[in-house]
């Protein structure tokens, strides 16, 4: 089983700049685990002390939030797409 992971441009100054990779991951934890272990300067970003994926990282799964799909317990199926997006806020101060 393999799923396909994209990242932003943001992300590739931390992964050699590979805007895509594949993850046999099953499940979230399972894919920030991959990505800690295959692009360690991009999981420092990612994810905070405790280990856990910052709240400004969203996840989408075939363009669906994952928090909608059961987040951490969702079951990644062969062929998915998934998609880091870091959460931008800006505005008038």
């Amino acid at each position: 089983m393999a799923i396909k992971v994209t990242l932003p441009a943001a992300f590739t100054r931390h992964t050699d700049g590979r805007k895509q990779f594949d993850s046999a991951a099953q499940n979230l934890p399972g894919l920030i685990a991959d990505i800690d272990q295959t692009f360690p300067a991009l999981g420092t970003q990612i994810k905070g002390d405790d280990g856990k994926l910052r709240r400004f990282i969203n996840i989408y799964v075939n363009d669906e939030d994952i928090r909608f799909l059961g987040g951490e317990t969702y079951s990644f199926q062969d062929g998915d797409e998934v998609m880091l997006i870091p959460s931008i806020a800006g505005g008038i101060a």
